[in-house]
């Protein structure tokens, strides 16, 4: 959107602020909330626990989706490789395997779980670090994301237990796991460094994607057989047409647009008699995910699959405007008596506050891009 409202959006610093003051706040009070059912509820029913924490976190997680989608004005369009797909998703557990290209790859994943009603019960594979960073990192964590240390004989002891968790959640609860089989994001010098690995196992080369990490991926679905019906195959790509895929151009109102080509895949037909079994199917699964991908690469578009776009809902912009209304009267008030008393205190305060909510809103945004230096990946075998 152009315009004096395009401009503000791009360039009017108190909007950011402002945004950031939300969400900030809000996921104080959220997180709060969800420690004290933690303290209260957890001891005697997880059930009820898991209910209340995933409607929690979705007040909080949806402002992401609202700037993504309302607010920037960002599309995702599927790609169904089987239109009957359709009727299951968001009506079934999912594991979803999931490239790893862009910085805001996951907010296009999350833009299509909020339309399909399932953004609540989102969870995710990640490095335990993720769990200290304000406010999203913590709500992971009382939503029972999956941490991990980057040491194999720790990691599948913590995959073993919290899958356990996830195989007791509550039916008519669908819940994501998002798993970046990857194990990082994509950069040229990881892609070298993979691609060489590659060579030394004598494994066919990829084009677009790392090789995946298998042993993650078998202790998953020896541990989720019988619980979670499917796994969805998702590759996303962002066309050239929209604003590059960052975080800082969703917040700054520019549109991203991506496709996402999907694919379901009945998890009782992942061969598990042995691990070796386990692991060439997920590399034929990532040759194939290259396939799909470079499909995309030389047209621009997927040219395969069934297009489908699916609706917006609204309730992700019916929070966000419920949040702004509860905080920002008390804030109009605080605002009007520093005016009113003029008193220096008061205004070291209110700075301090305001930059704090900058510093923490950029902390959000650097957890999502993807540097530009090298990587340890490849080094240690998978």
């Amino acid at each position: 959107m152009g315009g004096w409202w395009g401009w503000m959006k791009a360039n009017f610093l108190p909007l950011h602020i402002l945004i950031g003051y939300v969400f900030v706040v809000s996921g104080l009070i959220v997180c709060g909330l969800m420690a004290l059912t933690y303290l209260l509820v957890w001891p005697w029913n997880r059930q009820l626990y898991r209910k209340i924490v995933m409607n929690l976190a979705y007040t909080h997680w949806c402002q992401f989706t609202f700037l993504g989608q309302w607010w920037a004005g960002c599309n995702c369009t599927l790609h169904l490789d089987n239109k009957d797909d359709l009727k299951y998703i968001g009506h079934e557990h999912v594991v979803a395997l999931m490239n790893h290209k862009y910085d805001i790859d996951w907010l296009m994943a999350w833009l299509l779980s909020e339309r399909f009603a399932m953004l609540g019960g989102t969870k995710i594979y990640g490095k335990s670090s993720l769990k200290m960073v304000p406010l999203i990192g913590w709500a992971w964590t009382f939503t029972e994301s999956i941490f991990l240390k980057r040491n194999w004989d720790k990691d599948k002891e913590i995959i073993s237990r919290d899958l356990a968790y996830i195989r007791d959640y509550p039916d008519g609860y669908s819940i994501t796991l998002l798993l970046f089989c990857e194990g990082t994001r994509f950069t040229d010098d990881k892609h070298k460094a993979s691609m060489e690995v590659a060579k030394a196992k004598g494994l066919p080369l990829l084009k677009h994607h790392l090789l995946p990490r298998t042993r993650g991926f078998i202790h998953t679905v020896h541990g989720l057989k019988g619980k979670v019906p499917a796994i969805l195959d998702l590759t996303v790509a962002f066309r050239k047409d929209g604003a590059e895929p960052t975080l800082m151009n969703v917040l700054q109102g520019r549109a991203c647009k991506a496709e996402m080509y999907c694919r379901r895949i009945p998890l009782d037909s992942v061969p598990t008699n042995t691990d070796q079994e386990c692991a060439d199917w997920v590399q034929k699964v990532f040759r194939e995910k290259d396939e799909v991908y470079d499909d995309f690469y030389r047209n621009g578009k997927f040219t395969r699959g069934v297009k489908t776009e699916i609706p917006l809902r609204v309730n992700d912009m019916v929070v966000w405007f419920m949040w702004t209304i509860v905080l920002c009267v008390p804030l109009y008030y605080y605002i009007v008596s520093l005016i009113m008393t003029g008193s220096y205190a008061t205004l070291f305060w209110a700075i301090v506050i305001i930059a704090v909510f900058a510093i923490i809103l950029r902390l959000m945004i650097a957890v999502s891009e993807i540097k530009s230096h090298g990587s340890s990946y490849g080094k240690k075998d998978d």
